[in-house]
């Protein structure tokens, strides 16, 4: 029997229920009425809404990332960051429930940053300069709309691209 713990329609209605009410105001309840399971299924692989949501976002960074061309790195994290900036449940994130990505910002990797650093290790044979690259396209992820105006997120792509060609070489 396959795990629910990966059960896309459980993850599809997740996806669902965040966009439309934010992280804090979806439950488990809400979910498995939307996936058309019972809650008791959904508990038995999930024991709160932040472990679900935690798979959500691995399932749906991933997605991003496995359409990225890594034979050229640099082309491919610039296009990865402006890919995840646009998704929307990154921005109805950011937007509703930015506390959801401290953890994985300042007290441990998730499993999507592991994927990405392996695929980065694989495509530069570094692990230093995997790791470099991937704490430089998540300030950029994060924090450039902070440093808009005068300049443009198309702008500070262009300075990301400049930075990781400088630093590839």
């Amino acid at each position: 029997m396959t795990s629910n713990r990966h059960n896309e329609a459980v993850l599809d209605a997740a996806r669902d229920c965040v966009l439309a009410y934010g992280v804090r105001r979806t439950t488990l309840t809400d979910v498995a009425r939307r996936a058309g399971v019972s809650r008791m299924t959904i508990y038995r692989h999930w024991p709160d809404v932040r472990t679900l949501v935690a798979d959500l976002m691995t399932r749906e960074w991933m997605r991003v990332i496995a359409e990225l061309d890594l034979s050229e790195p640099v082309g491919a994290v610039v296009e990865g960051v402006r890919r995840l900036r646009e998704h929307p449940l990154w921005r109805k994130i950011v937007d509703a429930d930015p506390e959801l990505l401290l953890p994985y910002l300042l007290n441990r990797r998730g499993a999507s940053q592991d994927a990405v650093l392996d695929l980065l290790e694989a495509a530069l044979g570094d692990p230093r300069r995997a790791r470099a690259v991937l704490l430089a396209a998540q300030s950029f992820l994060l924090s450039a709309p902070t440093m808009l105006g005068p300049v443009t997120l198309d702008d500070l792509d262009a300075e990301l691209t400049a930075m990781l060609e400088a630093y590839l070489g």
